[in-house]
């Protein structure tokens, strides 16, 4: 069986996407992609309904959404977002990532804001038809060098940290060297499975 790995051409790494600007000068950037064959249509309310206590992020379930499975339907409930809308990063938190741009059925842009009102990271989602009845989804992840820095509204997770928060706990008293590469490593293998997630659910 053939498993995705979900890597960007050169020619989608190097291009340029519409929220670059929130994060202008990022100190790390990574860009992912992936193929759903699916209209676009089909695969936007899987991204509209993402987040701890909502849908889910598709990923490892047990890292980043407290053991919940992430949702395999679509749930009217979660389909309707807007900017200022808060998707949360885990079951339970009040904070990041904020809806900052929404395009239907086509662009999604999330950022994690810090207390005096900036943007630490930017994460955007576009979907591009290829032809009929194909998508390419791009995704990419801009760092700001305030990162990582408190939030505007710092929570947590009901019922105690769950691992993703410890993970982060860890990494929070690392150099920053260190922490920016151990966490894109893990980025990367999170991101890779909740774009094959994407796919797997949207092309079912």
């Amino acid at each position: 069986m053939r498993i995705e790995t979900c890597l960007a051409s050169k020619q989608e790494q190097r291009r340029a996407m519409p929220a670059d600007s929130l994060v202008s000068d990022p100190i790390g950037s990574v860009t992912h992609a992936v193929t759903i064959y699916a209209p676009l249509e089909s695969v936007w309310p899987w991204l509209a309904q993402m987040g701890g206590g909502r849908a889910g992020w598709y990923s490892y379930d047990r890292i980043d959404n407290g053991g919940h499975p992430s949702a395999e339907s679509i749930l009217t409930e979660y389909q309707q977002i807007a900017p200022g809308d808060v998707l949360p990063a885990i079951p339970g938190a009040t904070d990041a990532f904020l809806v900052a741009e929404v395009e239907v059925p086509r662009h999604l842009v999330l950022t994690v804001p810090d207390a005096s009102g900036g943007i630490q990271v930017s994460w955007e989602f576009l979907l591009q038809p290829v032809d009929q009845g194909c998508t390419r989804l791009i995704v990419r992840g801009r760092i700001s060098p305030h990162w990582p820095a408190p939030t505007q509204a710092r929570s947590s997770s009901s019922g105690g940290p769950i691992l993703i928060e410890r993970i982060y706990a860890v990494l929070e008293r690392t150099p920053k060297p260190l922490m920016l590469a151990a966490a894109g490593f893990g980025h990367y293998f999170m991101e890779a499975r909740m774009l094959r997630g994407i796919k797997r659910r949207a092309e079912g």
